[in-house]
């Protein structure tokens, strides 16, 4: 049997053209106005930005950039995608105006953060939402679906055969063969690791015992470095299973799970399904800081619960007073409806609008 792709998303290009009003070369902003039937605005500003961070969000971060250097003359944008931590490293040292990364600062990096920030708050704003894909390749099977404690025992080497009882009871009817299971993780440290070990951590209850982190603890399985080695080595495997961002999932043409959520569904990843998840996020951030705790048991009706966010660190006050307001139009940019709009097509999803509001809200209030 032919195996079915779930999860294919549809690319949101930018219908209207941009009608810009012209930048001035003083590092000032100037509104460049949304073609005929939009309301978005660009903030243009000139100057030249350095950031870094996380790789997750590299493929956003890109696009972004080129539109925004495209319709505003005289910015320039450079974007290293090195990583979270040394993002964050390099933002608190100077030598990165805003970092990306795939966690909010942690107790330990806020002050030093905001001691770059001339003593003021630093604030995490969530930008970018990856859903992570659970995907699999298992000639025959084509709509597998998996319950969290399910999917945490056959991570942990708990579950070694495809036709396990666990797994029959989640996909009643199904015809699953009995080879043995190749699990497939991450062998390098990273925020795609952190955030679906800490789903498991929070869904999955006593059938995950080895914690949420960076770096891969159970024992057993392949290591791959890069969501795209994953990707490569569960397309290569068969009777594979593996987690990884969505693009990349796509990218190599494998099949994905159905991931049961806290309403009991077996919910297909989408990107629209992906948000609802962001949606019932709580904003633990105070003032103009955004840092959200995600519920990865959510009980949202349609919701794909195994998501991360990037954010963006930033001063809120007291950064470059020279680069401020290309820091702003840019940011204001990546947030707004035209910004978010482009993710659907790129394997990432829009942030909800109760979250992007406040996002936009925040970075009009850097100074």
């Amino acid at each position: 049997m032919k195996l079915q792709r779930h999860g294919t998303v549809v690319s949101v290009a930018l219908t209207a053209a941009l009608a810009l009003a012209a930048c001035g070369s003083d590092g000032g902003e100037t509104d460049a106005t949304v073609g005929a039937g939009a309301a978005q605005a660009i903030n243009c500003a000139t100057g030249t930005l350095n950031a870094q961070g996380s790789s997750a969000q590299k493929n956003a971060m890109d696009e972004w950039r080129k539109n925004y250097q495209q319709q505003c003359s005289g910015s320039t944008i450079n974007y290293e995608p090195s990583g979270s931590g040394a993002g964050v490293q390099a933002f608190i040292s100077g030598t990165a105006d805003f970092a990306g990364s795939d966690t909010a600062l942690t107790s330990a990096q806020q002050p030093q953060a905001n001691g770059r920030c001339g003593g003021n708050p630093a604030v995490n704003l969530p930008m970018v939402v990856g859903p992570i894909a659970v995907a699999y390749n298992l000639s025959g099977v084509d709509n597998l679906q998996l319950a969290p404690a399910t999917l945490a025992r056959i991570f942990s080497g708990d579950i070694k055969q495809w036709d396990d009882d666990a797994i029959k009871a989640d996909n009643p009817g199904a015809s699953l063969p009995s080879s043995q299971i190749q699990t497939v993780h991450r062998s390098d440290e990273s925020g795609t690791t952190g955030n679906f070990t800490s789903y498991l951590t929070a869904a999955a209850g006593s059938a995950w015992t080895f914690g949420s982190g960076q770096a891969w603890k159970a024992p057993g399985g392949t290591g791959s470095k890069g969501s795209d080695g994953v990707a490569q080595s569960v397309s290569s495997t068969d009777s594979s299973i593996g987690y990884m961002e969505l693009s990349f999932a796509e990218n190599a043409g494998l099949t994905m799970a159905r991931i049961r959520n806290g309403a009991g569904q077996f919910q297909e990843l989408t990107p629209e399904a992906a948000s609802r998840t962001i949606e019932g996020a709580q904003i633990t951030g105070t003032g103009n800081d955004v840092t959200l705790s995600i519920d990865y048991a959510t009980t949202t009706q349609g919701a794909y619960p195994i998501v991360l966010v990037t954010y963006e660190i930033v001063c809120s006050k007291g950064g470059p007073a020279d680069r401020t307001a290309l820091i702003k139009g840019f940011l204001d940019y990546t947030a707004s409806g035209d910004g978010q709009g482009l993710l659907n097509g790129l394997g990432y999803a829009p942030l909800p609008g109760n979250v992007q509001s406040r996002v936009q809200s925040s970075v009009n209030n850097i100074s």
